[in-house]
């Protein structure tokens, strides 16, 4: 029994590109039906070929069944997440495939050739992950395994455990040191604390943190860091120079030991790391920044992106940043051309920079390589390549960053920054597209948040639910917040809701506890 992603001219099963030879061989005793499946290795593949003889001039023996079985981690399901637009939902089916089939041991690259633990996956895909899964210790596992992994002098190479090391030769070749990949380290503690409210891990781990940034400074030159395998699988290849993508992540680690430093009582050391991130900001802007373009590096999405997710760019200039962002994907045709590291970023910027209709319009494009053209080529998993390139593997998570964006934008489901853990909860959903409802919940360590809401023409209806011992502040897309109504009534004279302010065309509430049913008067038909 042979299993793989492809099949050759021929129509056999080849393991061109996920690697082999890899087969079952299983002999039977004879005589009764028998009932066999593996149980010290599996195998991820969309195709078997099975191959039977007899013994000794005895007839083949006859394959009744055939079942195939989706192996992947007892992490509960903790998140739903479905739309108006069937294409989404495709696109959202294609990543959770490919992340069931990469939830393992550890958060593995590919569930054929390598099943390694590539680190950049486990900070990148932190929220898409924590969102779908029940997940804190399968972090905790992925923590301890970076720990065990990092050197004395600091370094956290690109995978853990370190099965295989890359670059036997140069134990500092790009593809065993990468700051995109190592700082998984410092940031994959500091999601888990805003996901679950859980400081465990940045306790346990500042001080192998606090050593891995020490290793960043030792490879820096004048505060810019700019080895490693930069924006991988970028469109096109090496669009954003190396140093962009490090010495950022590099200085999102300094803010997240600075925030790690002052949650644990350590003042001093906070404002140290502080200093050092605004030298690091500082020498960024001064290599990279083009003033009089408002553009970074080689204007690429991934370069832009970074520095307005990090808070690299000078205050004065975001919005010109942002909206050369926003027209260079529009005169691209809303193409994706941001990598494994970038898309991450690109989706936060415009997510957060109040673009979602941008970021949809980049979802669903087919004209180019992208999520659609994965389902246009029959992808059944996320590709690692966003052409879907048979000569790549066909079943990598890596790029499938788009899926926080389901909950965090279009269901608007995000944890408040002064609440972590969903103790303080935002309900702020992205009406944007052609979609006419969305559905999504999450079940925190609180009970089940959902924000579900439907528009006809220019009314929305809105129904939230909050669960005990939380607070929520709800933004309600509106024209203004006399159009606003809850269960019927004028918002305003509802006892527990109590209107904020306007904000970007919506009304802002901050509310208890309960099950919410808001409806409004959009600014205008969509």
């Amino acid at each position: 029994m042979t299993p793989g992603e492809l099949l050759d001219d021929n129509g056999l099963v080849s393991q061109a590109v996920s690697g082999g030879p890899s087969y079952y061989s299983y002999t039977l005793k004879g005589g009764e039906k028998e009932t066999w499946s593996p149980q010290f290795f599996y195998y991820g593949s969309r195709y078997l070929q099975v191959e039977t003889s007899g013994h000794d001039g005895e007839p083949a023996p006859e394959v009744i069944e055939l079942i195939s079985q989706f192996v992947y981690s007892s992490a509960r399901e903790v998140g739903k997440f479905s739309c108006s637009n069937e294409v989404v939902n495709r696109v959202h089916g294609l990543i959770m495939a490919a992340f069931k089939s990469n939830l393992q041991s550890v958060l593995t690259d590919c569930p054929h050739r390598e099943k390694l633990g590539w680190l950049e996956c486990a900070h990148l895909l932190a929220g898409c992950v924590m969102y779908n899964f029940d997940a804190p210790t399968f972090y905790a596992k992925i923590v301890n395994d970076m720990s065990e992994a990092q050197e004395d002098g600091g370094l956290v190479p690109n995978i853990a455990p370190e099965y295989k090391i890359f670059g036997e030769q140069d134990r500092h070749h790009a593809f065993r040191d990468s700051p995109e990949w190592g700082s998984a380290y410092v940031i994959a503690p500091w999601k888990v604390y805003e996901m679950y409210g859980d400081q465990t891990l940045l306790a346990r781990h500042y001080e192998g943190m606090k050593r891995y940034v020490d290793y960043l400074k030792s490879k820096s030159t004048d505060h810019i860091v700019a080895h490693g395998l930069s924006d991988w699988y970028d469109m096109p290849w090496g669009q954003t120079s190396g140093g962009v993508t490090a010495t950022a992540v590099y200085y999102q680690d300094l803010l997240v030991l600075k925030n790690a430093a002052a949650l644990l009582g350590k003042p001093d050391e906070a404002r140290q790391f502080e200093g050092q991130a605004q030298a690091v900001k500082d020498a960024f802007n001064r290599k990279f920044f083009n003033a009089e373009k408002n553009q970074y590096d080689h204007n690429s999405q991934t370069a832009n992106s970074m520095p307005l997710v990090l808070g690299l760019v000078p205050e004065d200039r975001r919005s010109e940043v942002l909206a050369g962002l926003v027209a260079e994907i529009r005169a691209g045709g809303n193409r994706i051309k941001a990598g494994d590291v970038g898309f991450n970023y690109l989706m936060l910027a415009l997510s957060d920079g109040g673009q979602g209709d941008v970021l949809f319009d980049m979802l669903t494009h087919s004209d180019g390589p992208g999520y659609v053209c994965q389902l246009n080529k029959g992808m059944t998993t996320l590709a690692e390549s966003w052409e879907a390139d048979t000569k790549s593997s066909l079943n990598h998570c890596m790029l499938g960053h788009i899926e926080e964006w389901f909950y965090r934008g279009l269901g608007g489901l995000t944890s408040d920054p002064s609440g972590p853990g969903f103790k303080k909860i935002m309900i702020k959903p992205q009406i944007v597209g052609d979609l006419k409802w969305v559905e999504c919940s999450y079940d925190s360590l609180y009970g089940q948040i959902s924000s579900n809401w439907k528009r006809e023409g220019q009314k929305l209806a809105m129904n939230i639910t909050i669960p005990p011992n939380t607070t929520a502040t709800v933004f309600v897309p509106a024209k203004d917040e006399s159009s606003v109504t809850e269960s019927g009534k004028p918002a305003s004279e509802v006892a527990g809701v109590k209107f904020l302010r306007m904000e970007n065309n919506a009304a802002v509430y901050a509310v208890g506890s309960g099950i919410y049913q808001f409806q409004s008067l959009l600014t205008e038909a969509k």
